[in-house]
C-alpha cells in the first residue's frame, strides 16, 4: 500500500514497486495528487488515510504486507503559520494509519521522513545520530511519527524504515511521472517553471547565510534514486523482520540556490531573473546528508547524482505537463 501515491514522490515509488514486480494499491484523497499520475497497473482507492474503514478494507482486500507512507503536508513556511494543519495531516493521520496497519497484520512500514528533523544542524554533513531538534512544525510533525513507529515496533510485530529525505527534485527519466502540484515551493521545480515561461522570475530567499555565496545550500536527490531507495529498504525489512532502520537519503553534496539557478541557465541556455528577498521562516542555512549509513545498509547506489541531469529531467517533465494540461 502506497499512501499519497498520486503525489510527486509517491507516484515515483509506485513506478519503482511495479517495475520490481510488486502489486500496489494506492490510497490518496487527491487533495494535492492526481488520479492520472497513478500508473494503470496499480489500484487507486480515493480515501483519507485516517478513514479506518476504507484503509483497513483495502489492506484486507488486497492482502497488504507493507505500507509506504507518503501522504501528508510538506510546505515548511506554511507549517509555521498553520501548525495545527501539520499536526493533523502528518501526525494524527499517521497515527491512524499505523493503527490500521497493526490491526490488519501488516509487517513492514516505510515512512517518508525529512532532513528538517535536524533543524539548525551544528555540523554538515548531518548524520542520523545527530540531535533531532526541528525548527518548524513540519519537522516536528515528522519526528513525532518516527517516535510512534519506534514505540509500535517494540510492542507489535512490525518493523519500519524511516527515510529522511533531503531535497527531492527531478522527474522519471522515462517521462512517466514528475512534480505536478500547483504552487510548488521546491527550487528546481520553480526554476524550470520560470524557464518555460510559467513564472517571470525566481525569488531567492536569504543572501546572508554562512555559506559560500550567502544563499541556502541543500543536498538535491533525484526522485528516481529516492524511489529506488524505498524498494531497497522494503527488501531489507523483509529480509530482517526484527530490525528497523533510520537512514538519510541524499548524495552527500550540497548546492546553493544560486548554483542551482546557474545550472538551469546552462541547461536551458537562458538567464532566469533572480529577485532577492529576506529569509523565510523556518529555513536552515545548510542541510547536506551524511549518506554513509544507507550506503552501508542497502545495496542502493545513486544512478542520477548529477545536478544538470536532475534539471534536464525536471525540465522535460515541465514541458510534458504543459501538454497534458493544454
Amino acid at each position: 500500500m502506497v499512501t499519497g501515491g498520486a503525489g510527486y514522490i509517491g507516484s515515483h515509488a509506485v513506478l519503482a514497486l511495479l517495475d520490481a514486480g510488486w502489486r500496489v494499491v494506492v490510497v490518496d484523497n487527491l487533495t494535492t495528487g492526481f488520479d492520472w499520475a497513478v500508473d494503470g497497473r496499480a489500484t487507486l482507492v480515493r480515501a483519507n488515510i485516517e478513514d479506518d474503514a476504507a484503509v483497513r478494507g483495502a489492506m484486507r482486500e488486497h492482502g497488504v504486507v507493507a505500507v509506504m507512507h507518503f501522504a501528508g503536508s510538506i510546505v515548511v513556511p506554511e507549517s509555521v503559520t498553520d501548525p495545527l494543519k501539520y499536526y493533523r495531516n502528518n501526525t494524527v493521520a499517521s497515527r491512524a494509519l499505523i493503527e490500521s496497519a497493526v490491526a490488519c497484520g501488516v509487517k513492514h512500514f516505510i515512512f517518508s521522513s525529512t532532513a528538517a528533523l535536524y533543524g539548525m544542524a551544528e555540523h554538515s554533513p548531518v548524520a542520523e545520530d545527530m540531535p533531532t531538534v526541528p525548527i518548524n512544525p513540519y519537522g516536528t510533525s515528522k519526528l513525532m511519527t518516527e517516535m510512534m513507529l519506534r514505540d509500535v515496533s517494540i510492542a507489535h510485530p512490525l518493523n519500519y524504515c524511516a527515510l529522511r529525505y533531503f531535497n527531492v527534485a527531478g522527474a522519471d527519466p522515462q517521462g512517466r511521472a514528475g512534480q505536478s502540484t500547483a504552487g510548488a515551493t521546491h527550487l528546481i521545480k520553480i526554476a524550470v517553471e520560470a524557464a518555460t515561461g510559467k513564472r517571470d522570475h525566481v525569488t531567492v530567499f536569504g543572501t546572508d547565510y554562512a555559506t559560500r555565496d550567502g544563499t541556502g545550500v541543500r543536498d538535491y536527490i533525484h526522485v528516481t534514486d529516492l524511489a529506488a531507495a524505498h524498494v531497497a529498504a522494503l527488501d531489507k525489512l523483509i529480509e530482517a523482520p526484527t530490525e528497523s532502520h533510520t537512514m538519510n537519503c541524499g548524495y552527500g553534496r550540497g548546492y546553493s540556490v544560486l548554483e542551482v539557478l546557474d545550472a538551469v541557465d546552462r541547461v536551458t541556455n537562458l538567464t532566469i531573473e533572480r529577485r532577492f528577498a529576506e529569509r523565510r521562516l523556518g529555513d536552515a542555512g545548510e542541510l547536506v546528508a551524511d549518506n554513509g549509513r544507507i550506503l552501508a545498509t542497502l545495496p542502493w547506489r545513486p544512478a542520477h547524482a548529477d545536478l544538470e541531469g536532475i534539471v534536464k529531467d525536471a525540465l522535460a517533465w515541465e514541458r510534458k505537463l504543459r501538454e497534458i494540461r493544454g
